[in-house]
């Protein structure tokens, strides 16, 4: 799976964010992140998850379907959105190229701030 195959681009990011901005930032990057899941086929997964105690060190996974996929991403008007919008915000962002080990996750399984949902009438709770 790596990018030179053809096969899926899977990279990290590990963003430091301006603390009294952390709140507009989160409402940018989950838009952004639905936005991307549900608009563009090749985006395979987006998750982001914060350091714990420290709100402001985000990391995200993303995946894609091709390095075709992601180019086609960055020219979004979702991703320039958030780009644009959070470019005050960001003090630091690293990105890394990364090979998945393994990978695997549960159908219509989310997880949203410090809750836990599925998708609606699958009868859980």
């Amino acid at each position: 799976m790596a990018a030179g195959n053809g096969g899926p681009i899977v990279r990290m990011a590990e963003l430091e964010i301006d603390p009294p901005q952390l709140d507009a930032y989160r409402l940018l990057l989950a838009e952004e992140i639905e936005a991307s899941v549900a608009l563009e086929r090749g985006v395979i997964m987006l998750h982001a998850v914060s350091i714990r105690g420290e709100p402001e060190r985000i990391r995200l996974l993303e995946v894609y379907a091709s390095a075709e996929a992601y180019e086609a991403h960055l020219q979004t008007p979702h991703f320039i959105k958030y780009k644009t919008g959070t470019s005050e915000m960001v003090r630091s962002l690293r990105l890394l190229e990364v090979d998945p080990v393994m990978m695997r996750a549960k159908p219509d399984f989310r997880i949203e701030r410090h809750s836990l949902s599925q998708n609606p009438g699958n009868g859980q709770e």
